[in-house]
């Protein structure tokens, strides 16, 4: 029987060695001004003015998914053109194969980048907004190289030793958050697709564990799987509903044995009869 959870295998969890985790960064001052028309690179553009450079970004994808790991990325980008990639934009914007160009782009121009993945019992044992600042935690503190200042999309994280902002729809404004955000979801995909060949007959390929009507069919149908997380409440339900389609099958099988043990009983006694 198949591994319940493969090891994310595809890719490592970093584009250089591992820092030390526990090494204090330097805190970093002042306010600084964000020029609009530097569009996705204004952020960095502006922090490197300020002397706060290198930038990191960090990003997440599947927190809203019901199956398979949440991964957390951060990505360092060069200054300059090096740092410009082409294509890049939030992930969610962009088709697949614009993902991977990118992708491939990100690791070969980044100063520095690294990857978490965090699985489905994971999610269900920290709860998902827990597991996810820790999981962008984890993956800032991989860089080997260290940044003098993080933005992340949406939620601040604490504890890697240097300040940071987190940026609403950051990985639109932002393009260290944009290419960790490519990153986690180029990885969280290729995971998923493994995973559809373990579990076929959940369609992860397609829908890559995401809450859509026919995944929640497939759970109904088929029970929850291993990389479902049980405590979401979708998968509760389906779980009840699969349970309760069962004792109902297996009642009228019940039934429809004893039916046919009857009438086998009855035509016994009747071939037994003398006429």
């Amino acid at each position: 029987m198949p591994a319940p959870w493969p090891a994310p295998a595809v890719l490592p969890e970093s584009g250089s060695s591992t820092a030390e985790e526990s090494a204090a960064w330097p805190p970093v001052p002042p306010r600084v001004l964000v020029r609009r028309e530097a569009g996705l690179y204004a952020y960095q553009q502006a922090l490197a003015r300020a002397g706060l450079a290198p930038v990191a970004g960090a990003d997440e994808a599947g927190r809203g998914a019901c199956a398979g790991p949440l991964v957390a990325a951060a990505v360092i980008l060069p200054e300059g053109r090096r740092g410009q990639i082409d294509e890049l934009n939030d992930s969610k914007l962009l088709t697949p194969a614009a993902r991977e160009r990118c992708y491939a782009r990100i690791v070969d121009a980044a100063l520095a980048w690294s990857v978490v993945v965090s699985s489905p019992q994971e999610c269900d044992r920290l709860g998902m907004h827990r597991v996810n600042v820790e999981a962008l935690r984890r993956s800032l503190r991989r860089l080997e190289v260290r940044p003098a200042y993080v933005l992340t999309d949406g939620f601040g994280v604490d504890g890697v030793g240097v300040d940071g902002l987190a940026v609403w729809k950051g990985d639109r404004v932002a393009a260290c958050i944009a290419a960790a955000s490519v990153l986690a979801k180029v990885t969280r995909d290729r995971i998923m697709v493994r995973l559809h060949d373990v579990y076929p007959q959940y369609d992860f390929a397609t829908h890559k564990g995401y809450c859509t009507a026919e995944h929640g069919e497939a759970m109904r149908r088929y029970g929850p799987s291993p990389v479902h997380r049980m405590k979401w409440d979708n998968v509760i339900a389906a779980s009840v509903a699969y349970e309760s389609a069962r004792v109902r099958l297996s009642g009228r099988q019940v039934a429809e044995t004893t039916g046919e043990m009857t009438a086998v009983s009855a035509m016994s006694d009747e071939s037994g009869v003398a006429r």
